[in-house]
């Protein structure tokens, strides 16, 4: 069947059609529409009528329930539940800390509760406008929580999946009806994960992709994303990749996400999001070493304190050094990471977080593999090379860091509207970057060519206002986000190439092509790239219409500028990026229904061609539609999400053989997502998930590539993890085991050449109390040999051991 947008749109009725087809009409009437949803509370506020919708008036002033929750023998305790009169929940922190706003005044009864631990019950009056401070002793001490803590707390975190980035305001996983996925650190730490690459297997569906330019990014619902929001705002890793040794979790936003990320955040199958680590109140330092396969040193530093007695100012640093070989006859990765991190609570309402990071890689890059028809050569598995050998020397190394600073002030309006002002800044410098390009031109010959980037300075700033508020029209609830970006990108750029250094016949003896070679044939010179502003407002209204029916109404308006330069006139766009949703919990916080119609866009940068030309391409456009259902059973032990979508991609690129880019056609992107994450008894974690996937190019002005596969589009994919941690005799004592299957990728669009499908498997082994940590993982058990989709290898069978101390 031939999907066409125009088709789809007549389909619609004309009242969606208004709201979610983009056009002028439809960005006025959304425009008007969030104006009055927004003025609602100043009218409230001066008892204004709303027509026939009545505004109650606001809440009465609520007061506040602080404390701590700790053993008897003063330990902190973590993830203990703390709920009041059984209205409002909250876990404490990991300094045993916890807070509850807004709570009715009145007498109400305060229940502590920890799985296999004693209910404490607390009598408490709450009067107006006070804050209640409570400090709550469980009957156990810390000895007698070990069996409790270390087989229960991995799992807990496991399966929770609260989140604040992803609806960019408080929504629970069951009200949201978008797909999303959360990696937690305690899943690296049981996986003794010491790269970004191997995380990302975690999330349903989510193939890790090394690039040629030393960045990384993940291929999800058929496209590939990159690592580009860090705390909710815009960050990069396409050339200096990144280090997990500062992040706390993982979120993988699943579809289009223009309307509340926007085009330079999001991609068509999702938006990577990374939660760095906060500073804490309680004092704490953990210590990690990792060895293993390849010369793997790793050593990592988490450093927490209080600055103060009042524990007001908050300081934690993480940092890290990483020294490996590669698997191949030559290669290297050498990497450090610097990330501090302050928190200064000015008083009640006002709260300044700032956090930096320093990150600097010596690495060699993979080689980029194309291949001529003459050659033969229709399989990765084809390739006549030795799996081990690199046909360039690890001094055509490379030199980058990047450097991100954050800054955000959060400042209680009332207690119902929020606002939060972000600035961040993120600068990814290369100092040279020599990049490997083989074409096969024969059965066993092959074309080298190297090309030299660098220096090259990408610099993007953006600035960024939120206001977030609940209120009521009647007897219909509002949850509003109203906000506005302002972002700027600034890059300069140094390429040169060899063109071809020579043709080899891999079946005879050979050498490596090492830097000298380079440096004397190469010609470097500027590369023109033009600065970039955009300008952006978005507005987002979840609307309880009872306790268990909500929709999401959503729009993005962007402003795209890109400034002139002596090779190209600049020129600006307007986007728009609505997006719907719709939830019913059947069974109210067990088990909910949903639906979304969300877009995307993308502001393409020109596409530098294999001969030095730039192609200028349109902004691409995606609509997806998806339905699903979501359960969290078992007392929340249990998360189960399944759902069907369905993405358009107007005016989409393509890479064809000879590597040129080229914008003509239509695409469309089908398929189903499963996930469970469950922690059904105790010390049992386990992670699983099924993707399938049809991403096809519908339409293009070459007719012998429609209807075939997407590039680098894998149709089915698996991901599996199960560990068990024993308790009694053994307590503290486990095992893990993984899987992942990823199905065969076409790596161009005539779909002739392959990259089979695989199938890893691992194992952990692991030995954890409070104060320590020792873990064993094995990586590709059955040494299976495999290709990324661009038909690089990958490592072989690996092993590592981390011992990892707290005090």
């Amino acid at each position: 069947m031939e999907w066409n947008r125009p088709s789809i749109e007549k389909s619609l009725p004309n009242f969606y059609r208004l709201f979610f087809i983009p056009n002028a009409k439809s960005a006025f009437y959304f425009t008007l529409f969030f104006s009055f949803i927004a003025s609602m509370p100043l009218c409230a506020q001066q008892g204004f009528s709303t027509g026939d919708l009545t505004v109650v008036e606001g809440q009465q002033e609520r007061g506040i329930i602080t404390g701590r929750v700790e053993t008897r023998d003063g330990e902190p305790a973590e993830a203990v539940t703390i709920s009041v009169s059984g209205a409002y929940t909250v876990k404490s922190d990991p300094s045993g800390y916890f807070k509850l706003d807004g709570v009715r005044p009145g007498t109400h009864t305060l229940t502590a509760s920890y799985v296999g631990l004693q209910v404490q019950r607390r009598t408490i009056n709450v009067v107006a406008g006070e804050s209640v401070k409570i400090l709550i002793t469980l009957v156990e001490d810390a000895q007698a929580l070990q069996e409790v803590v270390v087989s229960s707390e991995v799992g807990a975190k496991i399966v929770d999946k609260e989140t604040e980035y992803v609806a960019r305001m408080p929504l629970s996983n069951l009200e949201n009806p978008q797909v999303y996925n959360v990696i937690p650190k305690e899943l690296m730490k049981e996986q003794v994960a010491v790269d970004i690459g191997a995380v990302m297997r975690n999330a349903p569906g989510s193939v890790p992709q090394i690039y040629a330019s030393g960045g990384f990014g993940i291929t999800t619902r058929g496209f590939n994303s990159g690592i580009n929001a860090r705390n909710g705002m815009e960050t990069t890793s396409g050339r200096s990749s990144l280090d997990i040794a500062n992040v706390e979790r993982i979120e993988v936003l699943k579809g289009p996400s223009g309307t509340l990320f926007g085009a330079a955040v999001s991609s068509f199958g999702g938006v990577v999001n990374l939660v760095t680590k906060k500073p804490l109140e309680l004092p704490q330092t953990e210590l990690s070493y990792t060895t293993g396969s390849y010369n793997l040193n790793r050593l990592s530093v988490d450093f927490n304190r209080p600055l103060n007695a009042d524990k007001t100012v908050l300081f934690r640093l993480n940092t890290a050094v990483n020294r490996q070989k590669s698997f191949l006859n030559y290669g290297f990765n050498n990497t450090f990471l610097l990330a501090p991190s302050l928190t200064y609570k000015m008083n009640e309402r006002l709260t300044f977080q700032f956090d930096a990071e320093y990150f600097h890689t010596n690495n060699t890059r993979i080689a980029y593999n194309t291949f001529q028809a003459a050659s033969g050569i229709t399989g990765s598995s084809a390739i006549p090379l030795d799996y081990r050998t690199s046909l360039f020397n690890e001094d055509l190394d490379a030199k980058t860091k990047a450097s991100k600073f954050f800054a955000e002030a959060n400042y209680k309006l009332s207690e119902s509207w929020t606002s939060s002002t972000v600035f961040s800044y993120v600068g990814e410098d290369v100092d040279y970057s020599n990049q490997y390009y083989l074409t096969w031109t024969g059965p066993t010959q092959v074309a080298r060519s190297v090309s030299r980037f660098g220096p090259i300075y990408n610099n993007y700033t953006n600035v960024q206002q939120n206001f977030n508020g609940k209120f009521r029209t009647g007897s219909i609830g509002h949850n509003l986000l109203v906000g506005a970006n302002y972002r700027y990108y600034r890059s300069r750029f140094i390429y040169g190439s060899t063109g071809v250094l020579d043709v080899l016949d891999v079946s005879k003896p050979f050498t490596a092509i090492a830097r000298q070679a380079v440096d004397t044939t190469i010609k470097e010179s500027p590369f023109p790239v033009a600065d970039q502003e955009v300008i952006s407002a978005y507005a987002s209204d979840v609307v309880q219409w009872t306790d268990r029916l909500s929709t999401m109404l959503s729009l993005r308006i962007d402003h795209f500028n890109r400034k002139s330069m002596p090779s190209a006139e600049g020129y600006t766009q307007t986007a728009l990026a609505p997006k719907f949703g719709l939830v019913y919990q059947v069974l109210k916080n067990r088990l909910s229904v949903f639906g979304n119609y969300m877009s995307g866009f993308q502001n393409l940068q020109p596409a530098l061609q294999p001969n030095g030309t730039q192609l200028v391409l349109d902004p691409v456009q995606a609509f997806q539609s998806e339905g699903g259902v979501k359960m969290e059973l078992m007392n929340k032990k249990l998360n189960l999400t399944a759902s069907y979508y369905h993405i358009i991609i107007d005016n989409a690129t393509r890479v064809d053989t000879a590597g040129y880019t080229i914008q003509d056609g239509e695409q469309v992107s089908k398929g189903m997502e499963l996930e469970l994450i469950a922690n059904p008894i105790r010390g049992l974690h386990l992670v699983a998930g099924y993707v399938y996937n049809d991403n096809r190019i519908i339409k293009a002005s070459d007719a012998t590539i429609e209807g075939n596969k997407a590039v680098g589009a894998p149709e089915n994919v698996v991901n599996f993890w199960a560990s068990y941690t024993f308790h009694g005799k053994l307590n503290g004592f486990g095992l893990g085991l993984g899987a992942n299957y990823v199905d065969r990728i076409y790596p161009f669009q005539d779909n002739v050449f392959v990259v089979p499908s695989y199938t890893l498997l691992d194992a952990s082994v692991f030995y954890q109390q409070p104060k320590w940590r020792l873990g064993f993982k094995l990586n590709n058990i059955s040494n299976e040999r495999y290709w990324d989709a661009w038909s690089v290898p990958q490592a072989p069978r690996n092993a590592a051991v981390n011992l990892t101390l707290r005090f």
